[in-house]
């Protein structure tokens, strides 16, 4: 009996498990995306740095190839001239440039093999996570639809609102929506219709130039006017 029931125990704890992993692995799945992202990222630093120090180190290796090359010249000058105490101090200097410019080849060969490899390693992680993502969604669309399957659209408690309520709560929130609308629309006519005098009005209203508004003993002039018009 004892057994049995340790048996039975551990079936349900393995039954809760996998219960729990099929529940949580899609954010367990979204947590190793967003790491793997973050790893990728890392990487593109390293190789932008890369590409920046290797840049540095060819405009390093032209200028060490213009020096060695402009005292060759002048080394060249100074044997010459006789002066072969000059050329060898020239000689010596370019002994150190060379030295510098194979450290330089050499350091552009090393930069040259991480940049290629972190290429690669960029590209085939990015198209790693591009698949994962997909398949993200297909999981997680999928499990949409199970759990609609499952539940229901329409609610089954009574205390949970149906899909015709919602819809009538959203009729009367955009009749609100309308008519709040409206009562702006008329406020802003409103002010600009009795807004402040601009400074042409109140010239006008001086005899400073022709009227902007029409005002009543404009309209009185103007039916007496007509009254006054004999008929053709």
């Amino acid at each position: 009996m004892f057994k049995t029931v340790l048996t039975l125990f551990r079936g349900t704890v393995a039954v809760a498990e996998e219960e729990l992993q099929d529940r949580t692995a899609l954010v367990i799945l979204d947590q190793q995306l967003r790491d793997a992202a973050a790893a990728v990222e890392r990487s593109k630093r390293a190789l932008a740095l890369a590409i920046a120090q290797d840049q540095q180190e060819g405009r390093r290796l032209e200028v060490t190839m213009a020096r060695i090359a402009d005292l060759e010249v002048r080394a060249t000058a100074a044997l010459d001239g006789g002066r072969e105490d000059l050329a060898r101090e020239a000689a010596q200097a370019i002994a150190g440039l060379e030295a510098e410019r194979d450290a330089t080849r050499t350091a552009r060969a090393l930069f040259a093999t991480e940049i290629a490899r972190l290429k690669k390693h960029v590209a085939n992680a990015e198209a790693r996570i591009a698949e994962l993502d997909r398949g993200r969604r297909i999981a997680r669309a999928s499990e949409a639809v199970r759990n609609l399957r499952r539940g229901g659209i329409e609610a089954a408690r009574p205390y949970e609102c149906t899909l015709p309520e919602a819809e009538a709560t959203l009729r009367r929130l955009r009749e609100r929506q309308i008519e709040a609308q409206a009562a702006d629309e008329a406020l802003v006519e409103l002010d600009a219709a009795t807004g402040p005098i601009t400074t042409a009005e109140k010239l006008a209203e001086q005899g400073f130039g022709p009227r902007i508004k029409t005002t009543a003993d404009d309209v009185l002039a103007r039916l007496k006017a007509g009254r006054t018009t004999p008929a053709n």
